[in-house]
């Protein structure tokens, strides 16, 4: 399996969705309330199948379970990452992620949900909310009671092209006016702290976590820091933006050509702009923005030429396994 598995979006329709994604990306949405884009998920809450090929309309899921050599035997008991982007046309409820051992205890063996934001657009003046200002669990606890939200809440201007660290723990809400591309540990646990009082599409309030959120919830909040390391190379640049337990994450902006080697397991890969080819072993395959795609772990080398954009990442081991912290994608020749 040489060449790139290519997968169907999946969409999710939420209160505070809008239409951007089929503006951005041209994709049939449900409605004009779609808030998510499931580009690479095996998360049982929503599978994205194959495209095309000969392992076209298989799940994710499937080719996890059947076909291990696609993804170098990742050492995993499920498809460990998930990709999504995510249209706030509204303000995200504030919400909190459990780690993987609360979730393993309290949500059924689910995962914790270790995430990251890169911010592809939003508007002018755009914010969001990104940790708290409480300095114990009394004081938290205080402000929650109190209804203090502006008290509570420390929120930060965004802008494109800004990324952000979310571990688990970390209090956070997309606002409204943003487009985002989101990476994750595969899970789809949430504890909503704050939901502005509004009614769901039943029209009854949305559902409150606040006493799992309260055990879940780092306090002090310390913001995580994020040091982009940027590659600067003639064909475009190659940007770092976290290496972690759970996975690394980079934006390959390529403005010409650009010749790869693969050196971890499998590569997640998400065309956020511009178009272009993917070429292995001679045969091209044409990427634009909104694909979304996996290089299996068989597809050692590759070459992407064009105008083109992409946020990649790829799992990590946590634990006693050893951590392939290596970065995924190494510059092998400019053409």
């Amino acid at each position: 399996m040489k060449q790139p598995i290519f997968l169907k979006p999946l969409f999710q329709e939420r209160i505070w969705g809008g239409e951007r994604l089929s503006n951005t990306y041209g994709y049939q949405i449900p409605s004009s309330q779609t808030g998510e884009c499931w580009a690479i998920s095996a998360h049982p809450h929503g599978q994205n199948v194959v495209a095309s090929g000969y392992l076209g309309g298989k799940t994710l899921g499937e080719l996890w379970n059947e076909q291990p050599e696609l993804f170098g035997h990742f050492d995993s008991d499920r498809f460990p990452l998930l990709t999504k982007i995510l249209d706030a046309n509204d303000d995200l409820s504030v919400q909190v992620h459990p780690n993987d051992e609360y979730a393993g205890e309290f949500e059924n063996g689910e995962l914790g949900k270790t995430e990251c934001w890169y911010i592809i657009d939003c508007d002018e003046n755009a914010e969001m909310i990104y940790g708290h200002h409480a300095q114990s669990k009394e004081e938290f606890l205080q402000l929650i009671e109190e209804g203090n939200w502006n008290g509570l809440l420390h929120r930060v201007k965004i802008k494109p092209g800004d990324f952000f660290y979310v571990p688990s723990g970390t209090i956070h809400a997309l606002c409204k006016g943003t487009l985002v591309l989101e990476t994750q540990q595969s899970s789809d646990t949430t504890y909503r702290v704050y939901d502005y009082n509004r009614p769901g599409q039943d029209g009854q309030p949305r559902e409150l976590h606040l006493n799992k959120a309260i055990e879940v919830t780092t306090v002090p909040h310390t913001a995580a820091k994020v040091e982009p390391a940027v590659a600067q190379i003639s064909g475009g640049s190659i940007t770092t933006f976290i290496e972690e337990d759970y996975f690394t994450v980079y934006k390959w902006d390529i403005k010409n050509s650009l010749s790869l080697t693969q050196e971890a397991h499998f590569t997640l890969a998400s065309v956020i702009s511009g178009e272009g080819e993917i070429i292995s072993e001679d045969t091209e395959y044409s990427i634009k923005s909104g694909d979304h795609f996996i290089i299996p772990n068989q597809m050692q080398s590759f070459t992407i030429r064009g105008n083109v954009q992409l946020i990649a990442s790829h799992p990590n081991s946590k634990g006693g396994r050893q951590r392939d912290m290596e970065r995924t994608i190494r510059q092998v020749a400019n053409v």
